[in-house]
């Protein structure tokens, strides 16, 4: 519709602006008045009622505390160790897929902020001038027929929505995806510390694998020679054939266990290759040894302390924070919406005169909008959210739980592979002085073929048993350091008064 003001009505328009200035002011008032009630809504995070222990059951009581480092992995000594660690962290692909989750939720959260924001726009979506065509058909009076005419309308202002968020819905939404945005950044970090696990896992697995095969070739050797003097007895007619099979049989064993731990070998260096983002072709791991590893002193602190250290903890405790707001979102459906509409501008069929005093307009609408019946919807929400919200706190404290479990449980292992490992070097020692003795009475003829087997066999498996044991000591190790959430941050020691 064309629009025009006679001219009394421009003499009204400074009136009718100091109105409008009136109806900011008055909407702004309102706005710091809903933003306070609004808090009345929130909800705080649920308690988890955890029993905190003061220590753990294997921790060291005594001598100075050793937190994990940032750069724990160090500790090895191992400087190809600490390459693979380095550039895992800057070119996996699942630390930069949960990178790009944590900037998704970043954008998520600003679109659920956006609520909280009056809605401004020119003249309606996408358009700073709007013109509209029309045309009104003739009539027809006394038998002569009147012309129709076309009118032309251009009209250009600013269109003002905003939501009043009385009851907190859209504070708590908006709270409830920076919560999560901020569970993302911790996944990512739970994503980066199983990945730097994963590098030092299959590199230790790659030290076992060449220390086994080199193991295995000197037991093949050692069997060869054996093999030889039961020949040479054989052959001198103080041996059978029977003790020549024997020996073959226990050769092609060792032999047959080479092309495993090769396998083994090629796919953990693969597996290498895949967590730094490399084809296995473009790898290469030198390895070595693990008696070149070295064994890193770590102190797993306080259980309270661990809250703030693992990141699955601090993800769930955001993820529980963010179900929190839903909680208070869902409810506050419940109660009803109250929107402020405005606007205001020129509207003329004249371009020219478009943006001419007599040309202005404004309105201001104001609507309120209960629910009265919704069949169920609003209260399956709420319930839902009431639901979801147990399941985190639940899980959250399964979190906790577990957290301490796994701390327990490296403790436990590390204890127990350093006492297997010291007890099996006792093994490898007493087999290799029996098998030495046995392999001296052979070549000088007085040495029993049975015991000559028995003894190469013990000390075969316990050289394998050694290095599978070195492996698991530090696997304990790696454990233990997944299980107090990688490196912690140093603690800064506060100054004492002097008095």
């Amino acid at each position: 519709m064309n629009r025009r003001y006679p001219a009394a009505a421009v003499s009204r328009l400074p009136a009718a602006t100091a109105g409008l200035d009136r109806a900011a002011r008055w909407l702004a008032a309102i706005c710091i008045v809903v933003s306070s009630v609004g808090c009345v809504l929130t909800q705080d995070i649920p308690d988890p009622a955890l029993d905190i222990p003061g220590g753990y059951k294997l921790a060291r009581s005594t001598g100075p505390d050793a937190p994990p480092a940032l750069d724990w992995w160090r500790g090895f000594g191992s400087p190809e160790l600490t390459e693979l660690m380095e550039e895992a962290q800057k070119v996996n692909l699942d630390i930069a897929a949960a990178v790009a989750r944590f900037i998704q939720a970043d954008a998520q959260a600003r679109v659920a902020g956006a609520a909280l924001l009056p809605q401004l726009s020119l003249s309606g979506p996408g358009n700073i001038l709007q013109e509209s065509y029309s045309r009104i058909s003739g009539s027809s009076e006394n038998g002569l027929s009147t012309g129709g005419r076309e009118v032309v309308n251009f009209n250009t202002g600013l269109s003002a929505s905003y939501m009043l968020d009385f009851w907190g819905q859209y504070r708590d939404a908006a709270q409830a995806a920076e919560e999560t945005s901020v569970a993302n950044r911790f996944d990512r970090d739970v994503t980066a510390l199983t990945t730097l696990t994963a590098v030092a896992t299959a590199y230790f697995q790659v030290l076992a694998s060449q220390d086994r095969i080199r193991t295995a070739e000197r037991n093949i050797a050692s069997a060869t020679r054996i093999l030889e003097a039961i020949r040479q007895r054989f052959k001198a007619g103080t041996g059978t054939d029977l003790d020549v099979a024997q020996q073959e049989s226990v050769l092609a064993n060792q032999r047959a266990a080479v092309p495993p731990l090769r396998q083994a070998l090629d796919q953990n260096v693969n597996a290498l290759a895949l967590l730094v983002s490399r084809p296995p072709e473009s790898l290469r791991v030198t390895g070595g040894s693990m008696n070149q590893i070295a064994v890193p002193r770590v102190m797993p602190g306080l259980p309270s302390e661990l809250l703030t250290q693992r990141p699955d903890i601090r993800r769930q405790e955001a993820q529980l924070a963010s179900a929190t707001a839903n909680v208070g979102s869902a409810r506050a459906q419940f109660f009803p919406s109250i929107q402020l509409t405005g606007g205001g501008g020129y509207q003329s069929s004249s371009l020219v005169s478009l943006l001419q005093p007599h040309a202005a307009f404004f309105n201001l609408v104001g609507a309120v909008n209960a629910p009265i019946f919704d069949g169920g919807t609003i209260l399956g929400n709420f319930e839902y959210a009431k639901a979801k919200q147990d399941e985190l706190l639940q899980t959250y404290r399964k979190t906790v739980v577990s957290a301490f479990t796994d701390v327990d449980n490296a403790l436990v292992a590390i204890r127990d592979t350093t006492d297997k490992l010291r007890l099996q070097r006792q093994v490898v020692s007493a087999s290799r002085r029996a098998f030495q003795l046995a392999e001296q009475q052979l070549k000088a003829g007085t040495a029993d073929i049975v015991t000559v087997l028995n003894t190469q066999l013990t000390l075969f498996q316990a050289e394998d048993s050694l290095w599978q044991a070195q492996l698991a000591r530090l696997l304990a190790f790696v454990s233990l350091y997944q299980a107090l959430g990688g490196g912690w941050e140093p603690r800064v020691e506060k100054p004492v008064n002097a008095l």
